[in-house]
């Protein structure tokens, strides 16, 4: 299986902790967290890779080089920010896989990758986003499901009580995607640009998990991770 990582943001809030590396090579329990990220990833399965690149992307290519010299994988670097749709489009000139699972460098969420992309062909869906059920957040935005697993709405950003957060994991079928986006301009979003006006022609399922989900994003949740994430990945957590 193929993923594509993005992994290009500047990580803005988090530069208060973490200075001069792109927050996926933050230290996260002696290792940079894209270390465990491709570690969980290549444990459930998934032996190829796409890096999209961007803000000190020359820092990542070199940890590559060095951590991981026998993987498999390529790396894309924008010369300016594409957006998250953007970024995807730009990968998927590198590779031709049918489906293909795209994963935040800067989120970890210890799903069953093989089990998610089951779920994404049995149900038949052009696009599948793993969900987590969470309660008091403002953080993430949120998606509306109903019985049949199908997401018919996205909420942005709000503080709610409870409700499914959108993890930024998705499947979804490649020729499908550059079809629906063949007319916009490079910079774009995969949900806003993508996904929102689509949702009547498109079958986007969620697939809901109950593992460990953390996104790295603002200082609180980075040490937080710095003290789970490795003992996650060990199963001693």
């Amino acid at each position: 299986m193929q993923a594509i990582i993005l992994a290009g943001g500047f990580g803005t809030r988090l530069q208060a902790v973490v200075k001069e590396v792109p927050k996926p090579l933050a230290p996260i329990s002696g290792k940079p967290f894209l270390y465990w990220l491709i570690t969980h990833l290549q444990k459930n399965g998934v032996d190829n890779f796409i890096f999209s690149l961007g803000y000190l992307h020359h820092l990542v290519e070199e940890f590559l080089q060095k951590e991981f010299p026998n993987l498999s994988y390529q790396c894309v670097v924008e010369k300016e920010p594409l957006g998250t749709g953007g970024a995807i489009k730009f990968c998927l000139q590198q590779t031709q896989e049918k489906e293909v699972l795209i994963v935040n460098g800067d989120s970890f969420f210890n799903l069953d990758v093989a089990a998610f992309f089951q779920f994404y062909q049995s149900t038949k869906s052009d696009c599948s986003i793993a969900v987590k059920s969470m309660k008091d957040f403002d953080r993430y935005g949120s998606v509306t499901i109903d019985e049949q697993n199908i997401i018919n709405q996205f909420n942005e950003k709000k503080y709610c009580v409870e409700g499914f957060i959108n993890t930024g994991i998705l499947i979804f079928n490649r020729e499908i995607f550059l079809k629906k986006t063949n007319h916009l301009l490079q910079n774009f979003s995969y949900e806003k640009d993508f996904l929102e006006p689509n949702m009547k022609t498109l079958k986007v399922t969620g697939y809901i998990a109950a593992e460990y989900f953390i996104d790295i994003g603002i200082p609180e949740d980075y040490y937080k991770a710095d003290r789970e994430i490795s003992a996650i990945i060990s199963g001693k957590l």
